[in-house]
């Protein structure tokens, strides 16, 4: 099970999705590697956007109460949008550089491309906006069976905690600032009567109802990498993998702030800002 954080977490506020566990979809060990070049589609104005189809959660509802951002300058082309993007993240979490956990190149699309991934089975290593978490997948035990070492926490705790402490409003309002490039970038995936915001808060339920599974959580290694050993469990999408592998009192400090999360998204009142 190659282990890297890959996606929840996520980006300008979206990317803590991805990011907040720091490491997810398979958990194959592996030493780290750069993720490979995306390809991106032919780039289309931010305007054409086509969505025939009437959201479920309109982005104009997702600050509730709170005021919408001023647009002090015009959104860069999303194929151009990185530095837009790094200085949001910048803005929520302090400091003067990308954080080290960013794949810091196309990172609105690398951001969509993750999200979108999360319920699936994996999220591919050339798409993921987050790089691999560090250090080794830590098992405990001998003989064929192991179990997931609890010292895997630990690797966790450090975006956990960013996830909870970020303000939920100035994520939000970051968020809708951008969100045309968000929704470009979702369109280009090939989603185009489709809403990146609906998509958002799909992916955000489907990680509410990851399943809460305490130690010991058991692995195989039939060949040269570790599974769970029950194949449910191997069978779980990339971000109910993440849910588990940080740990059950983690992943419900996660959980309550995506809670959070997914009521401003969806339309209720966000905490001011």
């Amino acid at each position: 099970m190659a282990e890297s954080n890959r996606g929840g977490v996520a980006v300008v506020g979206v990317v803590l999705l991805v990011a907040a566990a720091g490491g997810f979809v398979y958990l194959k060990q592996s030493r780290e590697r750069a993720p490979a070049p995306v390809e991106l589609p032919p780039e289309s104005p931010i305007a054409t956007v086509d969505v025939t189809a009437e959201p479920a959660h309109p982005i104009e509802q997702a600050l509730g109460d709170v005021a919408a951002p001023e647009q002090t300058a015009p959104l860069p082309p999303l194929a151009e949008s990185d530095a837009a993007a790094i200085e949001a993240l910048l803005a929520l979490f302090g400091g003067d550089a990308a954080p080290a956990w960013l794949v810091p190149e196309f990172v609105v699309q690398r951001a969509v491309a993750t999200i979108d991934n999360l319920p699936r089975a994996r999220v591919p290593s050339n798409i993921s906006v987050v790089r691999p978490l560090p250090g080794a997948l830590a098992v405990e035990g001998d003989g064929q069976v192991r179990a997931l070492s609890a010292a895997n926490h630990a690797r966790y705790a450090p975006y956990v905690q960013a996830f909870e402490q970020v303000d939920t409003a100035a994520l939000v309002s970051s968020y809708v600032r951008l969100y045309p490039l968000f929704q470009q970038a979702y369109r280009e995936l090939g989603n185009g009567d489709a809403y990146f915001n609906d998509r958002l808060v799909e992916v955000v339920d489907h990680l509410l109802a990851a399943p809460e599974i305490g130690p010991p959580v058991q692995l195989v290694r039939p060949k040269f990498y570790w599974e769970y050993r029950e194949p449910s469990l191997e069978q779980m999408s990339a971000g109910h993998k993440l849910m588990v592998r940080m740990g059950p009192e983690q992943s419900a400090r996660v959980k309550a702030k995506l809670r959070e999360l997914r009521a401003a998204l969806a339309g209720a009142q966000t905490p001011a800002a």
